[in-house]
This record gives C-alpha cells, sequence and structure tokens, in this order.
C-alpha cells in the first residue's frame, strides 16, 4: 500500500506478466478519503497485446498512514464513459 496519493497505482503484474497497465490519472480529491480516476489497459492473454482503454474511478481510505481500496467503479466502455461525461456537462450547465 502507498503512503501518499501520488503513489498509487491500478498497475497489477502476476508471475511476472503485467497484467493491467495504468496510462494516466486525475486525483479528483486528496485527504483523508481520496478519489482518483485512472485510465488503463488490461492484457489480452490469446492475442499477446493490451486491449482498448478502459477507466477506473477509485476511492481511497488511509488508515494506519496508508491508502487502502474502499470502493471502485469500473466504466466499462468508451460509450459509457461518453454517456457519464454528456451527463456531467448537462448537469453543471444547468446550475450555473
Amino acid at each position: 500500500m502507498s503512503e501518499t496519493v501520488d503513489d498509487l497505482t491500478i498497475d497489477y503484474t502476476e508471475d511476472g506478466v503485467l497484467l493491467r497497465k495504468q496510462y494516466d490519472k486525475q486525483i479528483l480529491s486528496k485527504g483523508a478519503w481520496s478519489t482518483i480516476m485512472f485510465k488503463y489497459q488490461d492484457w489480452n492473454k490469446a492475442k499477446e497485446i493490451f486491449g482498448p482503454d478502459k477507466y477506473m474511478i477509485v476511492r481511497y481510505q488511509k488508515s494506519g498512514g496508508v491508502y487502502k481500496q474502499r470502493s471502485k467503479f469500473n466504466i466499462s466502455s468508451k460509450a459509457q464513459a461518453e454517456g457519464i461525461v454528456t451527463a456531467l456537462q448537462k448537469w453543471i450547465e444547468e446550475a450555473e
């Protein structure tokens, strides 16, 4: 586990093979409870390539000096990501 938000990652390696590769992250909030949005790709074992871009929003809680994952939401496709962006833009514009 990481001690700082900047060190948190969702890279995942098993048996020396990188199965999830993080490409970017956006820290949405910092503190005892932190929220980070990640851009990543999963390794496709059959094709031996990384798959399409995926996105994940993860919520961490700092406890005992380290951050622990408490919840996550996987954005399963580009279409779902675009739907989330569209809805948020609409709601923000309506609130202004």
